[in-house]
């Protein structure tokens, strides 16, 4: 299965992803994940990547989708989950021609959809460990102990980018690129709305649903 999975910022994408990979032994193709690492390999493509980074600008497409059409290449033939790519209706008919010149395509698309408010509660109120990465939240993960990573004792942080100004900027961009994306997947794929307020496990099981019937048909 090559799969693309939609979402805002604070929607549960990452959460999800680790679910249908488990069940369905697929490859998770985090963007920001495949753009660290060629950073950290001293790639050409990272140190593209890095010269704009440095300068505060976006990444352009072209960089981008050169760097996920080489770990693309790479899936096993079980196939794939796209995280946090495509972003832009651009990327989008990029990676289908892509896929094309080897005779795929994306087989299923799900976005989920989550309200402003949930999103921002649940990214505002994250908490993590500097030490070891894990992840909190102040009402509905809280640690054993207030402010204490349950793993190593550390004192939990507030990442610079979790604060409610620039949660409300991150929507905004989000929300102002990816409704043409929606439509541009509606039209080309087979795509769902996926209803993601709901609680982790209601929302896996709907994913489940969706993915067991393509894999049946």
């Amino acid at each position: 299965m090559r799969i693309v999975l939609l979402g805002a910022p604070g929607s549960g994408k990452g959460t999800q992803c680790k679910q249908i990979v488990g069940r369905y032994s697929l490859l998770h193709l985090s963007s920001g994940d495949i753009l660290r690492r060629e950073r950290a390999s001293g790639s050409e493509l990272g140190k593209e990547a890095q010269s704009y980074m440095d300068s505060g600008a976006l990444v352009p497409d072209e960089i981008i989708i050169k760097m996920m059409a080489k770990a693309i290449e790479k899936a096993p033939d079980s196939g794939f989950v796209l995280d946090g790519f495509p972003r832009t209706v651009n990327q989008a008919e990029e990676l289908d021609k892509t896929l094309a010149n080897d005779g795929r395509s994306i087989d299923i698309v799900l976005n989920l959809e989550v309200e402003d408010g949930i999103i921002e509660d649940r990214i505002t109120g994250r908490r993590s460990c500097p030490q070891c990465g894990a992840v909190y939240h102040i009402r509905n993960l809280k640690p054993k102990r207030e402010g204490i990573c349950d793993n190593d004792g550390t004192e939990l942080v507030q990442r610079p980018d979790d604060t409610p100004e620039v949660v409300a900027n991150r929507l905004e961009t989000y929300h102002r690129q990816t409704e043409p994306l929606v439509d541009y997947y509606k039209n080309n794929s087979t795509f769902f709305d996926i209803d993601a307020n709901k609680s982790a496990d209601d929302v896996k099981d709907i994913l489940f649903d969706k993915l067991d019937a393509l894999v049946a048909t």
